[in-house]
């Protein structure tokens, strides 16, 4: 492995995570499935991958992704906790709060929630 490769690898490792809420949007319904991770985007991906692969556990979301296809999704990042430090992690517990206060912002009901 090249210098510059390992430096490139070296920064991506310490790199800190896009810690935040996402959310996966059905366009025509309008249900969403909404979730906090210590990596927003790489969760968007793994959804997205899990809907493509037809695994994802929401039989529900599952269903409308067959149906109307990826076309019929926005997937996006809602919002991301503020990095403190190279690696620090972010607590679970800051995550949950961001977490209720955009479902409190959405005002989202049972029926709109996968």
């Amino acid at each position: 492995m090249s210098e510059r490769r390992k430096e490139l690898v070296r920064r991506y490792r310490e790199a800190p995570r896009p810690a935040g809420v996402y959310r996966v949007r059905h366009m025509s319904s309008g249900r969403t499935l909404i979730g906090a991770s210590p990596d927003a985007p790489a969760m968007l991906n793994r959804i997205r991958a899990q809907l493509r692969m037809r695994g994802h556990p929401s039989r529900t979301l599952q269903a409308d992704w067959a149906a109307d296809g990826e076309g019929a999704f926005t997937f996006e990042v809602l919002d991301l906790l503020p990095v403190e430090g190279p690696r620090e992690e972010p607590s679970a517990r800051d995550l949950q709060t961001l977490l209720q206060a955009w479902l409190e912002e959405l005002d989202l009901n049972e029926e709109e929630l996968y």
